[in-house]
């Protein structure tokens, strides 16, 4: 690796190196070295790192066909080669799903320091991949016309307000959403350590079930908001209703639900229109019926900024799915959670549109899109720029890098770069 770096790199990948800068201040490394249990010296933690750029880039197939070498790519990792799939499987079929689960705890309290996540109002969501496994499984139909197929159930947990992500969870196709909820909203309090009432969960129709309202209610301390779908909702009183503004009326009421041990809990009821014959309604239940029409008109609508999150960052590693070994689907998905979180510190420096960009254009326009070479000037590793957008933005942000990272209180040293300094120049 110091021949490759004394002989110089050149290549179209360097806007890859943008994010090594990035781990310094997230704190990467020791992350990667805590799951794989390794310290810098050893190799497993760079196949991490391979993993986690790997996402970055958004790329699929084989690893011996992609063209990823002799760019500078291996050396991001600190690595002289491409690591291949045997070697990267082995990585990842040791790592235990419980291993997995701490890291993404770990690095959701690094982030929550970070101020990347606002911890008041959180979304869960299921993501459903297709599934390429040969394995007989449960198949799912996305509507009453389509061709069951097999599909493999993610969950996540999103923060509505930085819409950020805390964490997932995985599973086999047969694992109800309830299950998963409750394990996924275990991981999320050992991140955001929430006090009584903080936080308010924001779910769809799937998860209005009594088993996870009661599970709410006795073991954690978030507050829950699931809507109740096509339930029926009995006689309603115009009188009961309480009118906010021209059109939009609430009504607040115990609410038991069947083989709930836990409640009473509390069903808002919206009501939309002036005039009897126009009024439409739409239930939620509750585990609290303190600020109704935050909850309602505030809280619940950012809940579909997982759907954006979905559409802007599931090509990093959330789109597809093949083996069904859960050690390895873990691993790889939790690197993806790594990628987005530095990509997520990069894009707060790029300036627009490129902030704005999803996942795959950010990989293609910038990681891929710059050309550049490195080469080693002293104890520092220079990687020079010659057609990086939003140029300013970006030389204020990271040229001179071991001075500005030494004011925020980070080391400039790279520990899988045998602590060499980062440089960047722009031209």
């Amino acid at each position: 690796m110091r021949q490759l770096l004394a002989d110089k790199v050149s290549g179209n990948l360097v806007g890859l190196w943008l994010l090594v800068a990035e781990h310094l201040r997230l704190g990467t490394w020791d992350l990667l070295c805590g799951w794989t249990g390794q310290p810098t010296p050893r190799v497993e933690p760079r196949l991490a790192l391979q993993l986690v750029h790997e996402a970055a880039l958004c790329t699929t197939g084989v690893r011996q066909k992609r063209a990823l070498s002799q760019n500078g790519f291996e050396l991001a990792n600190g690595l002289p080669w491409l690591a291949t799939d045997v070697a990267i499987h082995s990585l990842l079929a040791e790592r235990t799903v419980a291993a997995t689960q701490r890291l993404q705890v770990a690095l959701g309290k690094l982030r929550r320091t970070l101020g990347h996540f606002a911890g008041r109002v959180l979304a869960i969501d299921p993501h459903r991949l297709r599934s390429y496994s040969k394995r007989q499984m449960r198949r799912r139909a996305a509507d009453a016309h389509a061709r069951p197929l097999k599909f493999s159930p993610t969950f996540f947990v999103l923060d509505s307000e930085t819409r950020q992500p805390l964490c997932f969870t995985t599973a086999t196709s047969a694992r109800s959403v309830t299950t998963a909820s409750q394990e996924l909203l275990g991981l999320a309090a050992a991140i955001l350590d929430p006090q009584p009432g903080q936080t308010l969960v924001a779910a769809d129709s799937e998860h209005f079930t009594a088993e996870l309202l009661d599970h709410i209610r006795t073991a954690t301390h978030f507050h829950l908001l699931v809507p109740m779908g096509r339930q029926a909702l009995g006689s309603l009183n115009a009188a009961v209703f309480t009118p906010h503004w021209a059109g939009y009326a609430t009504c607040t009421r115990p609410y038991q639900p069947r083989r709930s041990e836990a409640g009473p809990f509390w069903q808002l009821v919206q009501r939309f229109g002036e005039r009897p014959e126009q009024y439409a309604y739409k239930a939620f239940v509750s585990t609290t019926d303190q600020d109704v029409v935050r909850q309602l008109c505030d809280a619940f609508p950012k809940r579909w900024h997982v759907e954006e999150f979905f559409n802007a960052d599931q090509a990093l590693g959330w789109q597809r799915a093949g083996t069904q070994n859960l050690n390895i689907r873990y691993g790889q998905m939790t690197m993806a959670l790594l990628a987005q979180a530095v990509i997520h510190q990069l894009r707060q420096h790029l300036g627009a549109p490129f902030a704005d960009w999803d996942s795959r254009h950010l990989a293609e326009g910038l990681f891929r899109g710059i050309e550049g070479d490195l080469r080693v000037c002293e104890k520092t590793i220079v990687v020079t720029f010659y057609n990086a957008p939003n140029v300013e933005q970006l030389r204020s942000r990271y040229e001179h890098l071991p001075r500005r990272l030494e004011a925020e209180g980070v080391n400039p040293h790279v520990p899988w770069l045998y602590d060499f300094k980062l440089d960047f120049c722009f031209r």
